[in-house]
């Protein structure tokens, strides 16, 4: 399969990991910002074919893993309520609230429905008139398009019984609030690229300059990232900082302008509460 098989080849991988080991003179350390770049660090062993002078260090991970649990709480609260069906992602379901979960509330008896595209919402409230349909919007860059569309269709068809809770979170102000950590160990970043598909990554520029530090945009198969990995060992060793796009089949300098102009057109840029790390400035989109 065309930019997939190639990028899982085990014998790419192991060159890469040689070439790896090869240039690496001195311990270093390298945070990966997405949780599915995490997973296939994991799943493909990828740890474990690099030289032990290199740590990884899991980022924030997953927008689901970084989502506030006050909101969940939210979440679940209107799920509870008379004539309301929240539809979610299906893996926010058993991300633990204060206390339950929306699986639980779900098997309670509350109207919690699963959907994988949020415009799916919107058939759904055409289908329900006398309910709200509330559309739990989580997710980075990567998915506030769909919802951003999910909008502007409502207004267009005019449905009046669809609403938001929102907890879309931006990437570069939490690369900066880990930056910014007087504790921070991080020597370089593989930063997201199905993110960067979207944004771009110029947002990322400033952020190399300020703290001198190589970022790297990162595809998520097995090659790609010893690729990324590679790159940033390079910048290191030889005591650059720069950024370095690994994942040129997909991502362009200025993203999709398209995707950003609805982004645009429908959030604004709010400060946003993440589990486990407390409010970044910035770092959220709300509905304007």
């Amino acid at each position: 399969m065309k930019f997939v098989d190639e990028y899982r080849d085990a014998k790419l991988a192991q060159d890469y990991a040689k070439a790896i080991a090869a240039i690496t003179t001195k311990p270093w350390t390298i945070m990966e910002i997405c949780g599915g770049q995490t997973h296939s660090i994991v799943k493909y062993g990828i740890d474990e074919l690099l030289p032990s002078e290199i740590t990884l260090i899991h980022g924030p991970g997953c927008p689901v893993c970084v989502t506030d649990i006050h909101i969940i709480d939210q979440a679940i609260a209107l799920a509870s309520l008379p004539n309301i069906i929240l539809c979610s992602f299906g893996d926010m379901l058993r991300v633990p609230g204060s206390e339950k979960d929306l699986l639980s509330i779900k098997a309670t008896g509350a109207d919690v429905r699963i959907v994988y595209n949020p415009l799916d919402c919107l058939k759904i409230a055409q289908q329900n008139p006398a309910k709200e349909v509330i559309f739990f919007a989580v997710g980075f860059e990567t998915t506030a398009p769909t919802t951003a569309m999910a909008v502007y269709q409502a207004a267009q068809n005019n449905i009046k019984n669809f609403s938001l809770l929102v907890s879309h979170v931006l990437v570069p102000p939490a690369m900066e609030a880990i930056l910014s950590s007087p504790n921070c160990q991080v020597q370089g970043f593989l930063a997201a690229g199905h993110v960067c598909t979207i944004m771009g990554y110029t947002e990322y520029e400033p952020i190399v300059e300020k703290y001198q530090i190589p970022i790297v945009v990162t595809g998520f198969e097995p090659v790609d990232i010893l690729q990324g990995i590679y790159f940033c060992i390079q910048q290191l060793e030889n005591s650059e900082y720069k950024l370095e796009n690994q994942y040129n089949r997909s991502v362009r300098r200025e993203g999709n302008e398209t995707a950003k102009t609805i982004i645009h057109e429908i959030f604004e840029i709010v400060p946003r509460q993440w589990r486990g790390l407390g409010e970044i400035p910035q770092s959220g989109l709300g509905i304007k």
